[in-house]
């Protein structure tokens, strides 16, 4: 067996072109990936310039300065985002999980007759100016998050225990919303707050028992006086009616008394002026009339003269025009 011996011939020229087109084609590369950016449909980019801002892009194919001459913050005006407090949703879905553990700091507060109140909210925005979002205000999010936690906590101590946890509710919403965007104008963060929404709203766990009993206690009062408020709508507009009844009867017996006692008043006056002019007459047809008052209420009848001697004819006066009654 025998050796051979291979002589190579290495070229240092052809190692140093060969090199150089490596680097340069790095180079090339690494420019290619950091001056190429695609900004998304619900994003706008702002381009920086040695740290100074220089403009903004719209969706799409963009380039920029290579070599970290120019850098490109990509933001999401186009899309709504969120911040929950405390909570925080693990899984989203048609049955979305939450955790609470280690949140509760954040919804733990003060109502404003000194009771604890556990309130879970989301806060809903958008960002509407994405230069003033980078540089107005430094980490826009978390200034964002702290100031939502403020307005909270002053709403919310502004206000009983029982309105938070139920007829206040939209009302406490509502003033947090305006509260917040006021803080955002303020504070020119470039963020527009489109809804705070309360997801829950609890006594806290060690109170639960007590505050419960308490909104036990609360509904049967409610209870009782709506009890008590339909028996006095049943009983007090009867006994009103009768009232009335009674009322309208007594002003009708007393309007017909009058009425009689005037219409007697007058007849005797009327009979009384007749006597005046004429005693005799009047008073002999006074008597004629109240015998024919009278006599038809009477029985069998016999007429005798003054001193009883002769008796007349029986006369059957309960017979009118032949026909007995």
């Amino acid at each position: 067996m025998s050796n051979r011996n291979f002589n190579i011939n290495i070229d240092p020229d052809m190692i140093k072109r060969n090199l150089r087109k490596i680097i340069l084609g790095l180079v090339i590369i690494i420019a290619a990936f950091s001056a190429i950016h695609t900004v998304g449909p619900e994003e706008e980019g702002v381009v920086i310039q040695m740290g100074k801002f220089n403009r903004t892009v719209q969706p799409g194919l963009n380039f920029t300065l290579p070599f970290g001459i120019e850098k490109m913050y990509k933001i999401p005006v186009q899309r709504q985002l969120k911040q929950e407090f405390g909570f925080r949703t693990t899984s989203s879905g048609q049955r979305s999980d939450y955790v609470k553990e280690g949140y509760q700091g954040e919804s733990t507060m003060l109502t404003g007759d000194l009771n604890l109140t556990d309130v879970e909210w989301v806060v809903q925005y958008r960002i509407v100016d994405s230069y003033k979002y980078l540089f107005k205000v430094r980490n826009a999010d978390k200034t964002l998050r702290d100031m939502s936690e403020a307005a909270m906590r002053k709403i919310v101590g502004n206000r009983t225990v029982n309105e938070v946890l139920t007829v206040g509710r939209q009302e406490v919403a509502s003033s947090v919303e305006q509260l917040l965007q006021e803080l955002c104008n303020e504070y020119e963060n470039g963020i527009r707050v489109d809804q705070v929404v309360l997801q829950d709203v609890n006594p806290p766990d060690p109170v639960k028992p007590s505050f419960n009993a308490v909104n036990e206690a609360q509904q049967e009062r409610e209870t009782l006086i709506n009890q008590a408020e339909a028996e006095y709508n049943r009983v007090i507009p009867r006994a009103r009616g009768v009232a009335q009844e009674t009322i309208e009867l007594a002003e009708a017996f007393a309007l017909n008394r009058v009425n009689r006692a005037e219409g007697e008043a007058d007849r005797f006056n009327s009979l009384f002026e007749a006597y005046s002019k004429a005693p005799e007459v009047t008073k002999q047809r006074i008597y004629l009339e109240t015998m024919e008052k009278v006599l038809p209420k009477l029985g069998n009848k016999v007429i005798v003269d003054e001193k009883g001697n002769n008796v007349l004819p029986l006369l059957n006066l309960n017979k009118k025009g032949g026909t007995e009654k």
